[in-house]
């Protein structure tokens, strides 16, 4: 059985919808950011890195939210949650993903965590200033790519649970819903998948 290593409000929840979806057998281990479990002795021999996702496998364990997806997908072909018979379909679909993950997550983290980046508390808050521009120009570019009614087109992908999961932040990240018309339809329409509302639902109830 699969085992999913997640904290509530994380890129954890793109890799547990897409469980979900394809209906794995899997066990959530609740991690609490508050207690800090993510840097104790238990789950650095887990996720040296100490963050979470972190997904084990029967081969070993597996970080970082795009690879998860990645591996739901191909371990579980017949769900279709990815374009694995084109080589070009599947890079568009890992290259979405990477942006999300590389631009846009790092940028929402610059409200919260700015001191991976700075010492000085002046430069912390003018981080944390430039939070709602940055992450607004990076739905920007979202907005633009969004084929609709999800982000590859007519077809469900793993790149929909990932834009669901960080567009869930965009509020608190004082971005100006109102811009991005496509991105609020398109969580909108994610919300309402039973697999979205089961995830959500478990993670609430773990709490």
């Amino acid at each position: 059985m699969l085992q999913l290593f997640y904290a509530p409000s994380t890129c954890a929840l793109a890799t547990h919808i897409a469980l979900v979806e394809v209906g794995a057998a899997y066990e959530l281990v609740r991690l609490s950011f508050a207690a800090e479990d993510q840097r104790k002795p238990d789950y650095l021999a887990i996720n040296p890195k100490g963050r979470v996702p972190a997904l084990v496998t029967e081969e070993g364990v597996l970080t970082e939210t795009p690879a998860l997806l990645a591996y739901v997908a191909q371990r579980f072909p017949a769900a279709g949650l990815a374009p694995l018979d084109d080589p070009f379909a599947f890079a568009r679909v890992q290259s979405f993903n990477s942006y999300l993950c590389a631009t846009l997550h790092v940028a929402h983290a610059h409200r919260m965590r700015g001191y991976r980046w700075a010492d000085e508390p002046e430069a912390i808050a003018a981080m944390q200033r430039k939070v709602p521009d940055s992450v607004g120009q990076c739905f920007a570019t979202v907005e633009r790519e969004l084929a609709g009614p999800w982000v590859m087109g007519d077809r469900y992908t793993i790149c929909d649970p990932y834009l669901f999961t960080l567009a869930q932040w965009m509020e608190a990240d004082g971005v100006d819903t109102g811009r991005f018309p496509k991105v609020i339809a398109h969580r909108a329409r994610c919300a309402a998948r039973p697999a979205v509302r089961q995830a959500l639902a478990e993670e609430s109830d773990a709490a």
